[in-house]
């Protein structure tokens, strides 16, 4: 038996969610629901709002377009996933889509894009963002929403860094060929994950990062990953050994 239910449509909504309760969909929400996916009164869906765990509810039609949604019973239980940061210099549009869909995937709870030296690009449309977030997560089955932090400068970041929070650092000079060496060196605890521009870290921004006491340097391997291939290695790698698929 799968344990989570693919079949069915998913809709994040950012409202209180607790059985019995009837939620007014937005315009945009009905109009998806009756005209984009043509659901009918009555249609069962499952829903979320990254606080309170999914839930089925049914569609109620009201008027030529309005809908409402009816809140049944609990399908399953918030579950918060692995504290882990993913830090990383903003890409060109549909690139960056991809690298936001893909890191809410893999378990990311929190997005911090970065400014390097050599960022292709430095204007970051965090709206869009959130809507890749939720994207992601209505489509993956995800239960929590990522949180995405205002573009910072490498510098004011290192400045910054929470202590606790060990950050790796992915770095084609790292010593260590294999990246599961150096990860198995770090106590387990609070994450992040930090993926540099296409042109790479200058050598005076790897210099500072590797100078922190927090950081640690790992290797994607012999070859050169794009940026956005590299957040999927990394964070794969990292939940492996580190995360919550060990």
């Amino acid at each position: 038996m799968a344990i989570r239910d693919f079949s069915s449509q998913r809709l994040f909504l950012d409202s209180p969610l607790s059985t019995g309760v009837e939620i007014a969909c937005s315009n945009d929400q009905a109009s998806y629901l009756r005209s984009v996916l043509r659901m009918e009164d009555g249609s069962g869906l499952l829903v979320f709002n990254g606080r309170d765990g999914e839930w089925r509810a049914h569609l109620l039609h009201q008027g030529k377009r309005g809908a409402a949604l009816h809140i049944g019973e609990m399908t399953r239980a918030q579950d918060e996933g692995p504290d882990l940061w993913y830090v990383f210099a903003p890409l060109k549009r549909s690139r960056l889509d991809y690298m936001v869909q893909k890191a809410v995937e893999m378990g990311a709870s929190r997005l911090v894009p970065v400014l390097t030296q050599h960022t292709v690009a430095e204007r970051v449309n965090v709206d869009r963002m959130a809507a890749n977030v939720v994207e992601a997560a209505e489509q993956c089955g995800v239960l929590r929403i990522a949180d995405i932090a205002d573009p910072v400068k490498l510098a004011v970041l290192m400045q910054t860094w929470p202590s606790e929070r060990a950050l790796i650092f992915c770095d084609e000079g790292a010593s260590q060929t294999s990246p599961l060496g150096a990860l198995a060196a770090i106590p387990r605890g609070p994450l992040a994950v930090l993926i540099g521009p296409e042109g790479g870290f200058s050598e005076a921004e790897r210099q500072s990062i590797r100078g922190q006491p927090f950081a640690h340097a790992i290797s994607l391997g012999p070859r050169i990953l794009r940026a956005d291939t590299a957040a999927v290695a990394a964070l794969a790698v990292v939940n492996a050994v580190l995360g919550d698929w060990c």
